[in-house]
């Protein structure tokens, strides 16, 4: 069973959180990522870029770790309890800058870290983890899930996967459905989806709702699965939040729906100019209004 959640309406409601998200910060950090640094095809740019990754967050005040054999960077919550992770990957496909896949995904990653590494004794226990080698089947996240989290050295209660968020479209047709069923689903690529399973659906709700309150001018749709439909639809499970849900971790994808959306997907054309830097401010926005709140 497959279900489609929009928001109620667009009004402003009372107790809306301003939220300091800076266009030109997610602007810099996506053209910095913007080119090629596919784990294989070029190393030196794929580790180069993880070893800046770790710089940053090690300045926003976390405990970084490299973790594994794809060379995860892991940025520790503040306690050793039961934590919300936030992710996403930094290679990209051989040869292609990947501004919005997933330049995109790791600016909102570093800006909320940023953001939350501001005041470390407010800060919510959220952790960070920057991905390798999802553009080869998920390596690092399954590694992370499968190796890493059985240690016990992190405990995940939830994780937000961010992939490809940057892209937004006001054209009418300019969107394509994910996948061949009868669902009300928009026609017009304007709007952040967010992708649940059985474990996960209430973190959709409770993010369709934040955004209702807080961020009223993004525009949000929910799709969530029952009943192990997803196990049916190969193409819900290709994303680094997939591990996630094979392990019961409840998570839930974000997406701007790649190329049912992005004419540059996994192409040159997927540059840093093509990006509406104001759509990825309010994703953002989302983002950390999520993490701040009691249960996001």
């Amino acid at each position: 069973m497959l279900v489609v959640q929009t928001r109620q309406n667009d009004k402003l409601l009372p107790g809306r959180v301003r939220l300091g998200v800076d266009e030109a910060e997610l602007r810099e950090h996506v053209g910095w990522l913007s080119e090629p640094r596919h784990f294989q095809a070029q190393p030196r740019a794929n580790r180069r870029i993880a070893d800046r990754l770790a710089e940053l967050l090690e300045g926003h005040g976390y405990r970084v770790e490299i973790q594994g054999p794809y060379r995860n960077v892991i940025a520790h919550p503040r306690d050793p309890g039961p934590c919300t992770l936030i992710c996403a990957h930094y290679d990209s496909v051989p040869t292609t800058p990947g501004a919005d896949d997933n330049g995109s995904g790791i600016a909102a990653l570093l800006a909320a870290a940023r953001a939350l590494g501001l005041d470390p004794a407010k800060r919510p226990n959220v952790g960070f983890v920057a991905f390798n080698c999802e553009e080869d089947g998920m390596l690092g996240s399954r590694d992370f899930v499968d190796s890493y989290l059985p240690s016990g050295r992190l405990v995940v209660e939830r994780a937000h996967v961010l992939e490809m968020i940057g892209f937004c479209s006001h054209e009418r047709g300019s969107q394509r459905r994910p996948v061949r069923v009868p669902i009300p689903m928009p026609d017009v690529g304007d709007f952040l989806g967010l992708l649940g399973s059985a474990g996960s659906n209430r973190m959709v709700n409770e993010l369709v709702r934040t955004a209702e309150h807080q961020i009223p001018d993004l525009r949000v749709v929910g799709l969530k699965t029952y009943w192990g439909v997803d196990r049916l639809l190969p193409v819900l499970h290709r994303s680094d939040h997939s591990p996630f849900w094979k392990a019961g971790i409840p998570s839930v994808l974000w997406t701007d729906t790649a190329e049912f959306r992005n004419p540059g997907y996994h192409g040159s054309g997927d540059l840093p100019a093509t990006l509406d830097y104001g759509f990825l401010r309010r994703v953002t926005e989302l983002l950390l209004a999520s993490a701040t709140s009691a249960r996001a």
